[in-house]
This record gives structure tokens, sequence and C-alpha cells, in this order.
């Protein structure tokens, strides 16, 4: 009859001897990605291209704001995005986070649907933790 004990015992030794053939061997791990891995990230979107400093539109084409910068969760998912609103060369700019998952690709455009500049300027400012 097993214990509970020796149940977990074997379990953690299972467990362990599964992670040690999972981990990394001098000499062969890859740095970066690999060969397959490469063509998926060309399909990707650029931040720096595609992304950063470009205007944001309602579906009116009306230019509502643009993407300061891209906020990257600690599980690595980039999540959302600040939209700076208003100002005049970076003066007087309302910083606002929006949920990446909001916005769409229409005809080249960064869209955030039902959005307008007024709707922005009152959502909370965002600042960055210090």
């Amino acid at each position: 009859m097993k214990t509970i004990a020796s149940v977990v015992l074997v379990t953690l030794v299972v467990a362990s001897s599964t992670a040690n053939c999972l981990a990394q061997v001098a000499g062969s791990s890859v740095i970066g990605v690999t060969a397959t891995e490469v063509r998926e990230v060309a399909n990707g979107w650029s931040a720096k291209k595609k992304i950063l400093g470009k205007d944001v539109y309602n579906p009116e084409g009306q230019k509502i704001g643009s993407i300061s910068d891209l906020i990257v969760a600690p599980d690595r998912a980039v999540s959302y995005a600040i939209v700076g609103v208003g100002g005049f060369l970076g003066m007087l700019k309302h910083d606002v986070a929006v949920p990446v998952s909001q916005f769409k690709e229409e005809g080249g455009k960064i869209v955030l649907p039902g959005a307008t500049k007024e709707a922005l300027k009152a959502a909370p400012e965002f600042e960055y933790a210090k």
C-alpha cells in the first residue's frame, strides 16, 4: 500500500528527471530564433516601422492621437499601447493606455473603433511607474 508521502516522492523524482531532460546543454542551445521562426517573425509587424509614432484614427478617418509606446506585460505579451492625445511638440500631451486588442488595422491605418479625441482626453492619464 502506497502512502501519500511515497506518491509525492515518486512524483517529485519523475518531475525532476523530466526537467533535467529539458535542461539546456552547453553548446546545444539556439540563441535567437530558428530558421522556421525567422519566416514567422518576418511576417509580423515591426513596432518601430509600423506602430510607434504612427497616427491613430477613428472609423470616420479623423486623427485622434498617435502611438508613443507599447507596454509589455510580465508574461511577455504586448498588452497596451500608449496613445498621446492633443498637445503640440510633446507639450500638454495627454497619454492614455489602450489595450492593444481594441485596435484594428484598416487600409494601412491604425483605427480605434468608437473613439474620439475628446473621449481619449477624458480617460485617466497614463503615468510610468517610478
